[in-house]
């Protein structure tokens, strides 16, 4: 993908540098996470992220190309654990870990449900 303006760290809608930002990588490294998930989910089963950790050791700026990678290093029952890397050419970017629990939909309903009923319940602040 190529680093766009929307990817630049922005604060109160002021762009502080024109770098891919931690967030941007972040978001990309939890979608290649998922990419890798995605076709060993069951039709009952959801994936979920329950971890994410992020070394952003060099920077990319503006218009230039970036490549995310996620490889599964650990599954077992309860989910998968992936590292994930951002690179421009041969120079990284970020490397990381993502985990994704994987839940029967039945039981994410329920957890989605009690959040829902916890946050209306909630006084308005």
């Amino acid at each position: 993908m190529q680093v766009t303006e929307d990817m630049c760290p922005a604060f109160d809608g002021i762009i502080v540098h024109h770098v891919y930002s931690t967030w941007s990588m972040a978001h990309h490294m939890e979608l290649a996470a998922r990419k890798v998930l995605a076709p060993h989910l069951e039709a009952d089963e959801e994936g979920i992220g329950g971890h994410l950790s992020i070394d952003h050791v060099a920077p990319a700026i503006v218009g230039t190309s970036v490549c995310v990678r996620a490889e599964a290093i650990s599954v077992d029952e309860s989910g998968v654990t992936c590292e994930v890397t951002a690179w421009q050419g041969d120079t990284l970017l970020g490397r990381g870990r993502q985990v994704q629990r994987v839940l029967p939909k039945s039981v994410l309903a329920k957890i989605i449900d009690r959040a829902t009923r916890r946050d209306s319940s909630e006084p308005a602040q």
